[in-house]
């Protein structure tokens, strides 16, 4: 069990804890970096800031959030989380990842889904309770799939119609109630461009924070069909070969970019 709570007070801070700033949804960036040290920025924060425990491969940080930008303070700058994606090295993505995705959960949680009454803080257990009914709220994710169709050499990429980041990536949907994530990752691309599948295989997963998800990666070889894209969903699909390939998603920080790796990898160590 953690020797701190998960829910802290202002007074029970450290001169060692290290603090990730959010105002509002974005992050506090000063050079790039969004590991601030408390001495430097307790004393400019605001009487509404509120800190939340976020443990992290071993490691403790707290995520700070006030809905006053302070940015002006400390000569630094505020910057939605998913600007950080293409910036930050792997490891620090995942911080304030998880510190985004632990402060989504606290702010949507603050009354109770059941009755309406205030939540109130659990003494040992990252959870939120309710005092009237006694519904408790932990921190949930959202499971996704995202998988590559193959082909031979040749992968399926696509740009979404929703998301304009100029990549060609993977697909990707949510599970819904009642599927398996084989069966999503069918449906999905069905629907999405209009082929059907075979061998599908789990590859690896990665957890997301937009808002709060685990991705859960496969490979997916061609059956059939003719790409026909969803007009809602994606702008534009098509066959590439993998060693020609268009932007696309670094594996360093990306589960998509690492199945696009992967297949590459595997394809060029078979021509050999």
């Amino acid at each position: 069990m953690n020797s701190r709570s998960f829910f802290l007070q202002r007074e029970s801070l450290i001169d060692t804890d290290r603090l990730v700033l959010f105002c509002d949804n974005r992050v506090v960036v000063k050079d790039e970096n969004f590991i601030w040290q408390h001495k430097d920025v307790i004393d400019l924060l605001p009487a509404d800031a509120e800190f939340l425990l976020i443990d992290h491969n071993g490691e403790q940080f707290i995520a700070a959030h006030t809905a006053h930008d302070i940015s002006d303070k400390i000569t630094a700058e505020t910057r939605s989380l998913r600007s950080l994606l293409f910036k930050e090295s792997d490891i620090d993505f995942s911080i304030a990842g998880k510190a985004s995705q632990i402060l989504s959960w606290y702010k949507a949680h603050q009354y109770c889904g059941a009755c309406g009454e205030k939540t109130q803080h659990h003494n040992s257990q990252r959870v939120l309770c309710c005092p009237s009914c006694k519904e408790q709220y932990f921190p949930r994710i959202n499971p996704c799939v995202i998988m590559l169709i193959t082909k031979g050499s040749k992968i399926l990429l696509a740009r979404s119609a929703r998301f304009k980041t100029g990549f060609f990536s993977c697909l990707a949907g949510f599970i819904e109630v009642g599927e398996t994530a084989e069966e999503t990752v069918s449906r999905e691309i069905k629907e999405e461009v209009g082929l059907k599948v075979e061998n599908i295989r789990y590859i690896k997963s990665q957890s997301w924070p937009f808002p709060s998800q685990l991705m859960l990666g496969y490979h997916a070889d061609y059956r059939e069909g003719v790409i026909t894209p969803d007009p809602t969903e994606i702008e534009e699909a098509d066959w590439f070969d993998v060693n020609n390939l268009p932007a696309t998603p670094s594996p360093s920080v990306s589960v998509a970019g690492e199945l696009i790796q992967i297949y590459t990898d595997l394809v060029n160590k078979e021509s050999v």
